[in-house]
């Protein structure tokens, strides 16, 4: 049992072209975000850039 959980989380590290352009896309979609709502300051700077490396 133990291996095939170690073998699903394997599986699990490898990317392919949908993620990588569902995480263009995410970019994308931030960046738009940033340009027509920027951080308003340097705390709303930092939660964002939070946000963005938790998710």
């Amino acid at each position: 049992m133990p291996a095939l959980l170690l073998l699903g989380l394997a599986a699990c590290q490898q990317e392919g072209p949908a993620e990588r352009a569902g995480r263009s896309l995410d970019r994308a979609g931030q960046n738009l975000r940033d340009t027509v709502d920027p951080p308003r300051g340097p705390v709303e700077r930092l939660g964002r850039s939070v946000d963005r490396a938790v998710n």
